[in-house]
């Protein structure tokens, strides 16, 4: 009998083979030129389209181009000039204060590390992941959005519901070298097809290996094959 660790490793490898066959261009979607602009962009788009944060920062970036440019800016103008962008206001007393940490205690550069960045206003671990994984290159760990936490749960893969628990549950069973695809894969998959209200099972290439396509109450993941 296999661990809880082996099944869903084998559930994880099957729906990133079949997902990278269905999306061989997955890649993130948000618009940026430069680690500054990611990190906004990614700040802007918690709670928000993809599609509203590129509407908004096509003119935004060009208008704020530094660290300084931010944390010099008038909180108010700013939430102006990001109007649209849900809780804009509050988004826009993050971008300033970001940008004064940024001056103040990096030389006007986006820091490079989790703790660093998890100590910007507005940043946390998903954030933080993102800005590591497309900015510096750097791969620590999964990250956890809503598209994410929703197919996770439905594929057996975490009974976990907050982001951070089931980044800890993927951890384990996606090989690293799949962690940054990973979330890029299920977004697409969870965009075109396994949505939050009307999954379209019948066009899913996992359906046949997804508890949730199979309406089963439960998944006994600690034993023989997950999709049997």
């Amino acid at each position: 009998m296999g661990t809880p660790l082996e099944p869903r490793a084998a559930q994880a490898e099957a729906v990133v083979e079949r997902l990278q066959d269905a999306y061989p261009d997955s890649t993130i979607s948000l618009r940026y030129r430069n680690r500054l602009e990611l990190l906004v962009a990614v700040v802007l788009s918690a709670q928000c389209t993809d599609e509203r944060v590129n509407k908004v920062t096509a003119d935004l970036f060009e208008k704020y181009q530094s660290a300084r440019d931010y944390a010099e800016a008038d909180p108010e103008e700013l939430a102006e000039d990001i109007y649209g962008i849900t809780f804009h206001n509050n988004k826009a007393g993050y971008l300033v204060d970001a940008g004064r940490i940024m001056v103040e205690e990096h030389d006007g550069d986006v820091p490079d590390t989790m703790d660093e960045l998890t100590d910007l206003p507005g940043v946390g671990r998903k954030t933080a992941n993102v800005v590591l994984q497309h900015g510096h290159d750097i791969v620590e760990g999964i990250v956890v959005d809503t598209h994410v936490q929703r197919l996770t749960r439905r594929l057996g893969l975490t009974e976990e519901e907050r982001p951070e628990a089931i980044e800890a549950d993927l951890m384990p069973v996606v090989p690293e070298e799949h962690w940054q695809q990973f979330t890029h894969l299920l977004i697409d998959h969870g965009r075109a097809i396994c949505d939050a209200r009307n999954p379209d099972c019948d066009a899913c290439v996992l359906a046949d290996i997804c508890p949730s396509a199979k309406g089963d109450s439960e998944v006994d993941l600690a034993s023989g094959d997950p999709w049997n």
